[in-house]
C-alpha cells in the first residue's frame, strides 16, 4: 500500500515540476517575443536561426565596409578633379605660350603661372588623404573592401599623380621644344582614373543594393523560425496554466484522501 501510495505522489510530482517548467517556458517566450529562446524549444531551428543571424550580421558589416569604401572614392574622385582642372589650364596656357606673338619675357610670366598650378597639383598629389591615408600619392596601392558576409569582395587602386607620374615634373613653355602632347598624355590618365573609380563606385553601389536585399531575406528567414506567433503563444500559456491548476488540485485530492485513509487505518 505505501510504496503504491509514494509511486502515485512521485508521478503526480513529476507532472507537477514538468507543467511548471513549460508554464516558464511560456512566460519567456511571451516576454521574449520568441518561441525558441534555447536549444531546449527547438534545437536545429535554434542552429539554423543563428546561422543566419551570422550571415546577416556580415553582411551588414560588409555594407558599412562598402560605404566608407565609397567614401573613399568620392574624396579621390573630388581631388582628381582639381587635378584635371589645373591641367586643362596648362594646357590653355601651353597653346597661348605656343603663339609667335609672345616674347621670352611674355612667356616667363606664362611659366610662372605654369609653375603655380604644377605645384597645386603636387599638394594634392601628396596631401590628399582618407581616414589618414594618403591616397593621391602612390603610397597607398591597392585598398581591399571587405563586401560580402565572409571578408570577400572586390580591390580598388589608387593612382599615383606626382608631377614625375603624370610626366610634367619639367615641363616648361620658355624652352623651344615643350610639346604639348605631355600634358595631353596627363590628361589622359586622370580622366582614365576617373573612369575607372566610377566604375568601382558603380560597382559598390550594386554591391550595397544587392547585400540590403540579402539582408532582408536573412532577417525574415530568422524571423520565421525564431518569432513567437502572439495568438498561439497565449493559447499554449492558459492550456498549461489550466494543466498546472489541475495538477496541483488533483495532487491535493489525492493527498486527502490518502490522509483520510491512514486516518481510518489507526481508527
Amino acid at each position: 500500500m505505501k510504496g503504491g501510495m509514494y509511486m502515485r505522489i512521485s508521478s503526480m510530482s513529476y507532472l507537477s515540476r514538468q507543467n511548471n517548467r513549460n508554464l516558464s517556458r511560456s512566460y519567456q517566450k511571451l516576454s521574449s517575443g520568441k518561441r525558441i529562446n534555447s536549444a531546449a524549444d527547438n534545437a536545429a531551428g535554434l542552429a539554423i536561426a543563428k546561422k543566419l543571424l551570422k550571415q546577416s550580421n556580415g553582411m551588414n558589416v560588409g555594407i558599412n565596409n562598402s560605404q566608407t569604401s565609397q567614401n573613399m572614392i568620392n574624396v579621390a574622385e573630388g581631388a582628381m578633379g582639381s587635378v584635371n582642372d589645373a591641367l586643362q589650364r596648362i594646357r590653355e596656357l601651353s597653346i597661348q605660350a605656343s603663339n609667335g606673338t609672345y616674347s621670352a619675357s611674355d612667356k616667363e610670366a606664362i611659366q610662372t603661372e605654369i609653375d603655380q598650378l604644377k605645384q597645386s597639383i603636387g599638394g594634392t598629389a601628396s596631401q590628399t588623404q582618407f581616414n589618414e591615408m594618403k591616397l593621391l600619392d602612390g603610397s597607398m596601392g591597392s585598398s581591399h573592401v571587405a563586401s560580402d558576409a565572409n571578408g570577400g569582395g572586390m580591390d580598388i587602386s589608387m593612382p599615383k599623380f606626382s608631377l614625375e607620374a603624370l610626366g610634367i615634373a619639367d615641363f616648361d613653355v620658355t624652352k623651344s621644344d615643350f610639346d604639348i602632347s605631355a600634358i595631353d598624355k596627363a590628361l589622359e590618365k586622370v580622366n582614365s582614373s576617373r573612369s575607372y573609380l566610377g566604375a568601382s563606385s558603380n560597382r559598390l553601389d550594386h554591391t550595397m543594393a544587392y547585400g540590403a536585399n540579402a539582408v532582408y531575406n536573412l532577417t525574415a528567414s530568422q524571423s520565421r523560425i525564431e518569432d513567437l506567433n502572439y495568438a498561439h503563444g497565449v493559447s499554449d500559456m492558459k492550456k498549461e496554466q489550466l494543466l498546472n491548476t489541475y495538477t496541483i488540485m488533483m495532487q491535493r485530492k489525492y493527498m486527502d484522501n490518502e490522509s483520510g485513509r491512514v486516518k481510518q487505518f489507526f481508527n
